[in-house]
């Protein structure tokens, strides 16, 4: 007996409706779904996949509707949209010629299309566990290459695989309910200082509550020997940790003010303010909860 072949998966285009005047909310399902109860379980937070809402200027991924994941301008789709990700950027400070990026969690891929994009000479690598937001990375202009790959794994799993062989290390791994289980671990924050070089640097987006992303402060600060700086971003929930190897730390504040105007030149995001702010971070003594 011949079977008509299973619909395979493909964008769907939904009316946006109340969550935007105008746009779409664009999935990744098979062609023959009930767009009714799509968009119906997208606004009770029942579907259990990520999505994306683009109202013609922006374009964002989401896992729920309680938090943006990613945002892309349309009219600028290589400029960090989010904040967060400008705070992240920092690192370039203190590891200004990074060779080998490391990424954990792909979102939108804001992250990895800045690095690629601004670092030539650097190869980004980013782990993500969803398929589908890897295959939304099409809709946020993600294209590999020679110096960027994607890998769809587990960064449990991944990190410990290798050792040594990461200049910056971006950890940026969340689900529908915050920062990934998976992540949770103190044998996940030991395998990527082990995939650190010497002077070697982890920046970690710690979102949320700060009940919940406490715990992933401790950890790092344990690995890292309390080498680490926390800094809040400005007009949302976001704290930013750097967290070091180099055994000469705090930095040498002095030496970087020249450094953050080229940076800034170079770039276009404000490295001396980002300088200013993770001056003042390190002054404060990060307290134990």
């Amino acid at each position: 007996m011949n079977h008509d072949p299973a619909p395979q998966p493909s964008w769907l285009d939904l009316p946006a409706g109340i969550l935007s005047e105008e746009g779409v909310i664009r999935v990744l399902e098979p062609t023959d779904s009930d767009a009714g109860r799509l968009r119906d379980d997208i606004m009770t937070g029942r579907y259990a996949k990520p999505f994306i809402l683009d109202d013609g200027r922006v374009r964002r991924l989401y896992f729920t509707l309680r938090y943006v994941q990613s945002a892309m301008t349309l009219k600028n789709p290589h400029a960090l949209d989010l904040a967060y990700t400008r705070k992240m950027m920092a690192f370039l400070l203190f590891h200004p010629n990074p060779k080998r990026i490391l990424l954990i969690g792909l979102g939108g891929g804001s992250l990895a299309k800045f690095c690629h994009r601004h670092l030539p000479r650097a190869r980004v690598t980013a782990v993500e566990i969803d398929p589908t937001v890897i295959a939304m990375s099409t809709q946020f202009g993600v294209t590999t290459d020679e110096r960027l790959a994607i890998v769809h794994a587990d960064a449990a799993d991944y990190l410990p695989a290798a050792q040594a062989d990461t200049d910056v290390l971006l950890l940026d791994g969340f689900d529908r309910d915050g920062i990934a289980p998976s992540l949770s671990d103190p044998a996940f924050f030991d395998a990527a200082r082990r995939r650190l070089r010497p002077h070697g640097l982890l920046v970690a987006n710690l979102a949320g509550a700060e009940d919940n992303w406490r715990p992933h402060l401790a950890m790092l600060r344990d690995v890292f020997d309390e080498r680490v700086i926390l800094v809040r971003v400005a007009g949302d929930e976001n704290h930013i940790a750097f967290a070091f190897t180099d055994a000469n730390f705090p930095p040498h504040w002095a030496l970087l003010e020249k450094s953050a105007l080229g940076l800034k030149r170079r770039h276009g995001l404000d490295y001396p303010e980002f300088l200013r702010k993770l001056k003042r971070a390190a002054a404060r003594r990060l307290p134990r909860r």
